[in-house]
């Protein structure tokens, strides 16, 4: 589904109710998972008729559209199939067992509850819980009144730090033409550059947290000097939200924007499966790594690979960085040595160039080796099937 987001404008009554909605359906998902937790042999449909119990025992539940009290329940029964998801695939380390929310930000509505005015600028929300009508404030050139409202399929209201959004959920098929390059290229994600690829171009890292960094520090200490429960603490906490909330848009706009253009400039995206969970174990990198955003940049690589239908195909990180992608000998150098000298042929290059070659070249090999049936699983935007059997890798950042 194609999703349109518009900031919605609304007085402090509306917000109010905004908020109620928000915390009705936080009540609704941890009954349900309370329920859960409390019988055996639950299931999805045993927590959708249990949100017609819980109208009837809380009258204030009642004022929440139907359906977006099933969409809550919905919300309790996606945490629990991760969890048996991940008991059942023997995931290493913590299952995610499912845990009680105390900052839900979020009401779902389905096809029902809401009602979109014809000018499309404004939209009216029916149920009990009295938020009404809000104006739609959004890019002008977004049409949501072009799609029939039979394709509107969600209804999400989202509470940021800047205010409220309503996200539209519209179902439509998207199909793009990918004019072919011919290029097939290997990506090594890194520190120093965002990524270098088999061609030796590289993209430089923003470094979005790092350039906020003194910024957000100010305002922790403004913070941290409020008295508690006062008004300028509500207020200096907002400005903090608000500067990570700046950070977070900077970071998955730029990930979007480079996997756009790198999809759309090949045929084929050949990149490392990083375990990014264990290489931020180093508290000498963590910081890095997380402001690089690399698992973001990789979901909407394959996200666009899956639209262009082209293939992305991950391989084994091992001994991408030390092996000589010209004659094959093993190099072991630190993470301090950025370049790559081999003694048995002599190759001078760059140590981040060097991987990209080695990613690219494993991808033929796995290229040649899965059958049509997986090759087209790979061009769909899943992962090569060959990564399954990848074990916690051991590479270094950068």
């Amino acid at each position: 589904m194609l999703i349109y987001e518009y900031k919605v404008d609304g007085n402090k009554a509306q917000c109010a109710a905004l908020d109620e909605a928000i915390r009705i359906v936080q009540f609704i998902r941890n009954k349900c998972l309370r329920l859960w937790m409390d019988e055996r042999g639950i299931s999805k449909n045993h927590l959708q008729c249990y949100c017609a119990v819980l109208a009837r025992d809380y009258p204030f539940a009642t004022r929440l559209n139907s359906q977006a009290r099933q969409a809550s329940a919905d919300r309790s029964w996606l945490a629990i199939s991760r969890f048996y998801d991940n008991c059942k695939q023997h995931k290493p380390g913590k299952k995610g067992y499912p845990r009680f929310q105390h900052d839900n930000r979020s009401v779902e509505y389905k096809q029902t509850g809401w009602k979109l005015e014809p000018d499309g600028k404004h939209i009216i929300f029916t149920d009990g819980c009295g938020i009404g009508r809000l104006r739609l404030v959004g890019n002008p050139k977004q049409k949501i009144e072009a799609f029939a409202l039979k394709q509107i399929k969600r209804v999400r209201i989202i509470h940021r730090a800047d205010g409220y959004y309503v996200q539209f959920g519209v179902k439509v098929d998207r199909v793009i033409e990918h004019v072919s390059t011919g290029h097939m290229v290997g990506i090594d994600v890194g520190l120093k550059a965002y990524y270098t690829d088999s061609e030796g171009h590289t993209v430089d890292n923003p470094r979005h947290y790092r350039k906020a960094e003194k910024r957000l520090k100010r305002l922790h200490r403004s913070l941290s000097r409020k008295q508690k429960g006062s008004k300028n603490r509500k207020k200096a906490r907002k400005a903090l939200a608000k500067g990570y909330l700046k950070v977070h848009r900077q970071r998955e706009d730029f990930a979007r924007k480079t996997a756009s253009t790198l999809i759309s400039s090949h045929d084929l995206i050949a990149y490392e499966q990083l375990q990014i969970r264990n290489m931020v174990k180093n508290h000498h990198l963590a910081k890095s790594i997380h402001d690089a955003g690399w698992g973001t940049f990789l979901r909407w690589v394959n996200y666009y690979g899956s639209l262009h239908a082209i293939p992305v195909i991950s391989v084994p990180p091992q001994f991408t960085s030390q092996q000589c992608s010209a004659c094959g000998t093993l190099v072991k150098k630190s993470l301090s040595v950025r370049t790559h000298i081999c003694p048995g042929c002599g190759m001078v290059l760059d140590r981040d160039h060097n991987a990209a070659l080695n990613i690219l070249a494993k991808a033929r090999t796995l290229g040649h080796r899965e059958t049509d049936t997986q090759l087209s699983v790979n061009a769909s935007g899943q992962t090569a099937s060959t990564a399954c059997s990848i074990r916690a890798s051991g590479k270094r950042a950068g």
